[in-house]
């Protein structure tokens, strides 16, 4: 089905409202999790890299489940680093060691988070629990994220004053959901903000996870208001409405999995400072190397640090 022939609305056709007990939601489930001392591990990953250093590290997270992922530190470095936390797409896991060495190529602290469960493109995630928002898995992700950012920023080597949250597709629902969970973030960064604007999603998205949704609610519509109340203390929009921190969004102008309306109207409704890009011609790559390149000049920026070299005064060239 094309991205521009909207379905039936099954979840409406306005954005979902925000919970009267969001504040309360999230406060409940945050200090269960800070029942559990955060028991931050960090053990090193001989990765032949000569130039970043990778620690396989873990904490805990909702519920005190273990939490993994991977640190990424220039090898080079002097002084505390600015951070960023990172949340991949949906399946994708942490993936491996040596992927995606951007962020610590720029100077950066680099923790990417393992999602719950995830890895070797599992899916499913978006209905485990989807009736009952206190057993939903978002629910449970959200709140792993948040501990995340609290871990990294116990390290000697972090300044907790200067710590981001970044994320693509579902990462960068999940870094809006961050955004508004961690007031004293200095940036959000979401990249194609899959978990956004699911009314609009449900319509117009032609694949993706958004599909698995739109199958259930077809096959039990009369579950669809018990969705659309799980689904609102996690869309991106409700998190935008609670935003603190300078955002910037990217979209694809072409994007059949997280369409571009979806990531304009959390846009639209973002609390604090926004930036929205959009790339013409794009899917859900959302401007790919391009957008990469002009977060890492967004991130430069809001931590204070250059992130382009400058051209010697001779000219030489190498």
């Amino acid at each position: 089905m094309p991205a521009h022939a909207p379905l039936p609305a099954l979840l409406g056709t306005a954005p979902l409202p925000t919970p009267d007990d969001y504040r309360a939601y999230w406060d409940e489930a945050l200090d269960r999790a800070r029942r559990h001392p955060l028991a931050f591990e960090a053990e090193p990953v001989d990765t032949g890299l000569t130039a970043i250093d990778v620690f396989d590290v873990s904490f805990a997270g909702h519920g005190g489940r273990r939490v993994s992922g991977w640190l990424r530190l220039p090898r080079h470095r002097e002084g505390a680093l600015p951070a960023v936390v990172h949340a991949n797409g949906y399946g994708a896991g942490r993936l491996s060691p040596i992927d995606d060495l951007t962020w610590a190529a720029a100077g950066f602290a680099h923790l990417v988070v393992n999602t719950h469960g995830q890895g070797n493109a599992s899916t499913g995630h978006l209905l485990d629990g989807v009736l009952e928002p206190d057993r939903y898995y978002y629910r449970g992700v959200f709140v792993d994220v948040a501990r995340a950012i609290e871990a990294v920023r116990t390290l000697d080597t972090v300044d907790p004053g200067r710590v981001a949250m970044i994320g693509n597709s579902q990462g960068g629902g999940i870094a809006l959901g961050a955004g508004a969970l961690v007031p004293d973030l200095v940036a959000v960064l979401a990249q194609a903000p899959f978990l956004t604007d699911a009314p609009t999603a449900l319509q117009r998205a032609a694949q993706g996870p958004w599909t698995e949704l739109r199958g259930y609610l077809t096959e039990h519509p009369d579950r669809a208001d018990a969705v659309a109340r799980t689904l609102a203390y996690v869309d991106g929009v409700t998190s935008a409405r609670h935003a603190t921190a300078p955002g910037w969004i990217s979209d694809g102008l072409d994007d059949d999995i997280c369409p571009p309306e979806t990531a304009r109207t959390a846009a639209v409704e973002y609390a604090a400072p926004i930036t929205i890009r959009e790339w013409t011609g794009a899917g859900h790559e959302a401007g790919g190397t391009a957008d990469r390149q002009a977060a890492v000049r967004v991130l430069g920026g809001v931590f204070g640090v250059a992130t382009e070299s400058t051209p010697s005064s001779s000219g030489r060239r190498i």
